[in-house]
């Protein structure tokens, strides 16, 4: 972007806007950035090629095994982030950021060290891999149990998430346009207030081990969402409706794919519509939940419970435990027969799909709930062992080159029936329900088991047909008796894959990417709650 460009853009649009100064500098040509990464330190990262990373992890990995690590791997990682956020005609935010750098892992007598730096220089390496031994030397003789890694095998492989365009050859200007674009679309069709955002991630890594494997990996996440509010002027009341768009694992087509406009025009449209719908009367309903809504369910009460650290309790301090307790692994009927649940890592647009995990594991799928019954846990290397898995299922991920990789959730879906059924299908086949669309906010304990999650729409259906919306609902259970109550979902071509880029866990803390797919359910005799006069 030129100058002049630049200049004219901000002010015809953004009068106060927020714009940090890597941002300003990279829009005017110079290569600086709003991060901790100076200019001279990328300029050498970028000059590096293949050859020059394998060298390096060469000389760790060296460094390691002089020092009696019976394993040891590198990570060197490059993330770049970068989101602009609008509001009506002005742009709010608009941030870009690099961050660079590696990690070591060691094992010695049976314990990990871990160190990590922002340098990726050979003494740099040598300083980190030497403390990396300290450290583990230094936990081997706190460690009750010495750590035990299933088997791997070794890989030399590229993988790059499927993209078509380039978000980041995108310029700034496109992208404001767009937004704006879709801004004075929500305007136009009725909307008080609009808020936008945009948000385009890259995550490229190199892997090696002492196994042999050296692999890299560029992966590219995208999201963008629009709010539009719509205001009662004779009483004061307003609405909000968000755009039903989920991030995925896509390049800048996702625009162009995705029915951005359309999905728009229907937010503002049925905002309108919340503002005159009657509060809900409060009982058990029969309610059918949109594949839009129920992928936070799986992701809440199926996703979390079966990490396997969660449910050995590592997790206890800070993310919860699990009700889904190891003696239950193949005995606990989680939900009806129609209940098929699979982790799939190889997913095409999924968060988490990858080629291979941080431990260097091949990406696979598995199933978590086959016909009702809990099957599989989430396990890394480490994990396996602890129910006698002979194999990981390749859920180690790291979001940072600082961070400790930790087992993180795979894309987990809700498989399609096999019989064909619509959602209209479904709809006319329910005397007395509730409709649920959009995910809304939610609530569940810390061992995954009692919940309520609300929506962005709720329709009343009587006698087999959707007649009025209604507001305030949410639904309340636990998550046993939620899914049991699964008498009907539909077929593929309902499906939905949503998802969520910042899933938590961990200390320190660490986010995760990650996607989970569904078709509409129905679920008999629900508690149904008005939370307006029950919350």
């Amino acid at each position: 972007m030129k100058r002049r460009e630049f200049i004219k853009t901000s002010a015809a649009t953004c009068c106060g806007a927020v714009i940090g100064a890597g941002f300003l500098e990279r829009a005017l040509g110079n290569n600086s950035f709003d991060t901790n990464v100076s200019e001279e330190s990328l300029r050498k990262f970028i000059a590096l090629d293949e050859s020059d990373f394998k060298r390096l992890a060469d000389t760790s990995i060296f460094l390691a095994n002089k020092n009696s690590a019976s394993y040891s791997d590198i990570r060197v990682c490059k993330y770049r982030n970068q989101s602009i956020n609008t509001s009506e005609e002005r742009i709010q935010n608009i941030s870009d950021s690099e961050n660079l750098g590696f990690g070591v892992r060691v094992l010695i007598n049976g314990s990990w060290g871990f160190a990590s730096s922002s340098l990726v220089n050979e003494n740099e390496v040598i300083k980190v891999t030497n403390l990396a031994c300290e450290i583990a030397k230094a936990n081997s003789v706190l460690q009750k149990f010495p750590v035990e890694l299933v088997p791997v095998n070794s890989y030399t492989d590229n993988y790059k998430t499927e993209i078509k365009i380039n978000p980041f050859d995108v310029s700034i200007t496109d992208k404001i346009n767009l937004q704006l674009k879709y801004n004075k679309i929500a305007k136009s069709t009725g909307a008080d207030y609009v808020d936008s955002y945009m948000w385009f991630i890259n995550e490229w890594k190199y892997f090696a081990s002492s196994e042999g494997s050296y692999i890299v990996q560029d992966l590219y996440r995208i999201w963008a969402g629009t709010e539009p509010t719509v205001i009662d002027k004779e009483n004061g009341n307003y609405e909000s409706r968000k755009a039903i768009i989920a991030p995925m694992s896509m390049g800048y087509e996702y625009f162009s794919e995705l029915p951005f406009e359309k999905e728009i025009e229907t937010a503002v449209e049925n905002t309108k519509m919340k503002l005159k719908a009657p509060s809900v009367v409060p009982g058990k309903k029969d309610i059918i939940i949109h594949g839009n809504n129920l992928y936070l369910t799986i992701h809440e009460s199926c996703g979390h419970p079966t990490e396997l650290d969660r449910a050995l309790g590592y997790e206890a301090n800070y993310a919860g435990t699990s009700f889904m307790t190891p003696e239950k692994l193949g005995n606990l009927k989680y939900g009806s027969e129609l209940i098929n649940l699979k982790a799939d890592r190889t997913q095409k647009y999924g968060l988490a799909t990858r080629g291979y995990d941080d431990d260097g594991v091949k990406t696979t799928e598995f199933p978590i709930v086959e016909n009702g019954v809990f099957v599989n846990y989430q396990t890394t290397r480490e994990q396996a062992k602890n129910i006698s898995n002979k194999e990981s299922f390749a859920c180690a991920y790291a979001d940072s080159w600082s961070h400790f990789p930790i087992q993180r959730m795979p894309n987990i879906s809700l498989l399609p029936g096999k019989e064909k059924r619509s959602l209209e299908d479904m709809i006319s086949d329910t005397e007395d329900g509730i409709l649920i669309i959009g995910d809304g906010s939610w609530s569940i304990d810390m061992q995954r088991y009692n919940f309520q999650f609300t929506g962005q729409e709720f329709w009343e259906i009587k006698n087999g047909k959707k007649t009025t919306m209604l507001n305030d609902v949410a639904y309340q259970g636990n998550t046993v008796d939620f899914w049991n109550s699964c008498d009907s979902i539909c077929d593929e071509s309902e499906y939905y894959l949503g998802g969520s880029l910042f899933c938590g866990k961990g200390e320190p803390g660490q986010i995760s990417p990650v996607s989970h797919g569904a078709v509409p359910a129905r679920f008999r005799q629900i508690n149904i709650l008005n939370t307006k006069s029950q919350i």
